[in-house]
């Protein structure tokens, strides 16, 4: 399942590079300024989540566990259902995109607060800007 979510981490995190260039050199020209304002906060809700779900990769290869894996999936379907309908609301007029919105914020929320109890499931292993910590001591 890791694999996976890392692949997944990875291929998104490019791809949300690769939406912003193409946004910001392409339809910057072509867009309404609210579609694009909708575009850009699907690419930072792409990246955001990405990254954590590398954390996520990183935290379970010392501490795996059952809510891990959990977060990295809601967070993992809220990527696609949150970004991919912000996507679709500003490229196109298609306005049933939209309730896969909140579905997707929701999933994303979920995500955030199963890694937190994780974190608190797991005291010792806390990965914390490249140092780790067991029961509050560096090591």
């Amino acid at each position: 399942m890791m694999k996976i979510t890392f692949m997944f981490a990875a291929l998104t995190g490019m791809l949300a590079v690769i939406l912003d260039a193409y946004v910001n050199h392409n339809l910057i020209f072509i867009l309404t300024e609210q579609a694009l304002l909708t575009f850009q906060i699907g690419v930072q809700y792409q990246m955001y989540p990405s990254l954590a779900l590398l954390l996520v990769v990183v935290l379970s290869r010392s501490k795996p566990g059952k809510y891990l894996r959990y977060s990295a999936r809601a967070m993992m379907v809220g990527i696609i259902l949150f970004s991919g309908s912000l996507y679709g609301l500003a490229l196109t007029d298609a306005h049933w995109f939209g309730p896969a919105t909140p579905i997707g914020g929701l999933c994303l929320i979920v995500s955030w607060g199963l890694l937190a109890y994780s974190g608190l499931k797991h005291k010792q292993a806390c990965l914390t800007i490249g140092l780790v910590y067991r029961a509050g001591k560096p090591q």
